[in-house]
């Protein structure tokens, strides 16, 4: 099936997000030939709460105020989008600043907790200052969701065609999230953490009830993945990739509904399969 046609903004973000370089591909017989290879770019996105930066994330340039306040969500640095006053991105010669405004009393939590990241691609707990952070408990999720396998045999059929970035550049993850098999948004990034923290926004900006369905994840399920979405009460997370066995218990758990090694011919629930249904 080809891609859908992109609109003038999935169009910007496209080009904000990739760059052009030349390579040269060699083949088994010897032979090469130079071609123009279409790059997922990465810069630094500072995330910057009432002036204090509080994180630099490597990160795709692209849906950043969903990514501001998607990560202020699944880090528990906000309850709800109304703690957020304001929020804006400036461009600096090192990068780009996400700059929020939030609360005092959010403020004043996050300075208590003294946390500074150095976020990377692979990696997004790096610079917590002890190992009670890096492992920081999660809300039980208690949603009483049902969804019907066949929505996410759907999803994974569509999913493909909604990720432009990725089908020019095949170097970004994609999150999104649907009710009952139906894309309803999807989000892309250079960082598995990133593309999940810009659903998270993109979800929180629109009023998007977590509960009326479930994220889907084209990365490796660390620990970390289980964490934001248990944050903001997401029920159900279905990834391509095999959980982590720390993801696995943290998980199991908290109440939520993990889906791993999700394929066109079968998926396979690790946790809380109640939630999953054979049949409709």
């Amino acid at each position: 099936m080809n891609a859908l046609p992109p609109d003038a903004k999935a169009l910007s973000q496209i080009v904000r997000s990739t760059s052009v370089a030349s390579a040269e591909r060699l083949l088994p017989s010897g032979t090469s030939a130079s071609i123009a290879e279409v790059i997922a770019e990465e810069v630094p996105v500072a995330l910057v709460y009432n002036g204090i930066s509080h994180a630099v994330m490597m990160a795709s340039p692209a849906d950043l105020a969903d990514f501001g306040l998607g990560f202020s969500l699944s880090e528990g640095i906000l309850a709800a989008k109304d703690e957020l006053l304001d929020i804006g991105a400036a461009e600096t010669e090192a990068g780009i600043e996400i700059r929020m405004a939030i609360s005092l009393e959010c403020f004043q939590l996050l300075r208590e907790r003294r946390r500074t990241l150095a976020g990377r691609t692979g990696c997004g707990i790096c610079g917590v200052e002890s190992l009670e952070q890096a492992v920081r408990p999660v809300p039980p999720v208690t949603a009483t969701t049902s969804i019907w396998a066949g929505a996410v045999f759907a999803a994974l059929a569509e999913l493909p065609q909604r990720q432009a970035v990725n089908q020019l550049t095949r170097s970004v993850h994609a999150a999104w999230v649907n009710g009952d098999g139906r894309i309803q948004l999807v989000r892309e990034d250079v960082g598995r953490h990133n593309a999940l923290d810009k659903l998270i926004g993109a979800m929180a900006w629109r009023g998007l009830d977590p509960a009326e369905g479930f994220a889907l994840i084209t990365s490796r399920c660390s620990v970390e993945m289980v964490q934001k979405a248990a944050t903001v009460a997401i029920p159900v997370l279905v990834a391509i990739s095999a959980p982590t066995a720390l993801a696995r218990r943290m998980a199991e758990g908290c109440g939520l509904t993990l889906v791993a090694l999700a394929r066109p011919d079968g998926v396979l629930v690790v946790t809380h399969p109640r939630r999953i249904l054979a049949v409709p």
